[in-house]
């Protein structure tokens, strides 16, 4: 899929070719969408359009996508409407981001909860398809900004994810560390209870063994020399 610039030739690397193509879509219609480019990345975008799970576009977290094909990233984040930017496979993937979310905010400011909804396809071309340049265009200016800034933010939700989810985690595993060194000496202590019980139930059976046999025994003796005493002979 080559990017061509408006005349049909092969445009270069510049960033004025990193994003080729933009739309906002809801289901399966494109209300609007933009590029300054030919080729085949708008049908390639709705194939993937029609891919996204259902169910992503829910009132939670948005979702996003990402395809690749023939070195471009087909991008889309999931809110309600799906917005779409087809970018080339070198441009930093915060930037692709950036430009979804600021499409989104954008979008939901204008039409969100009115003519967005009942919208026919392609009918929000002429009045928002200029806007989608305008975006394009402030990310492209704004990009190493914009890549510092969300690499740095990247940076403070991973600090306050340590400091607010692992740390108590760690703390949560302490405990139960201690509180299983606790449970392993407390076994060991009824263990030791427990062998010495047995061993008093062991003794206190050999003796009664040991009391029956003799038992016995005194009873055999009795019985063979009718007495106690088996010296004694009948005169």
């Amino acid at each position: 899929m080559a990017s061509l610039a408006p005349g049909g030739e092969e445009v270069g690397g510049s960033k004025a070719e990193w994003l080729i193509y933009a739309f906002v879509a809801r289901g399966t219609a494109v209300l609007a969408e933009y590029t300054e480019f030919t080729g085949n990345f708008p049908a390639i975008a709705a194939q993937c359009l029609q891919r996204l799970p259902a169910g992503s576009s829910g009132a939670g977290a948005p979702a996003r996508f990402s395809y690749a094909c023939d070195r471009h990233t087909f991008n889309f984040l999931h809110h309600g409407y799906a917005y779409c930017v087809v970018a080339k496979e070198s441009v930093p993937k915060n930037v692709s981001v950036a430009f979804l979310e600021r499409l989104k905010d954008d979008f939901m400011k204008r039409y969100g909860g009115g003519k967005a909804d009942t919208a026919f396809a392609k009918s929000l071309n002429k009045e928002y398809g200029p806007v989608i340049k305008q975006h394009m265009q402030y990310v492209l200016d704004h990009s190493d900004e914009i890549d510092k800034t969300l690499k740095s933010g990247t940076y403070y939700h991973f600090s306050n994810y340590l400091l607010y989810v692992l740390l108590p985690l760690y703390a949560i595993v302490l405990n139960l560390y201690g509180m299983y060194v606790i449970q392993a000496q407390e076994f060991k202590k009824q263990g030791v209870k427990i062998r010495r019980k047995t061993w008093l139930q062991n003794m206190k059976i050999k003796l009664v063994i040991l009391g029956i046999l003799l038992l016995l025994v005194l009873i055999v003796w009795v019985s063979v020399c009718q007495g106690f005493d088996c010296t004694k002979h009948e005169t």
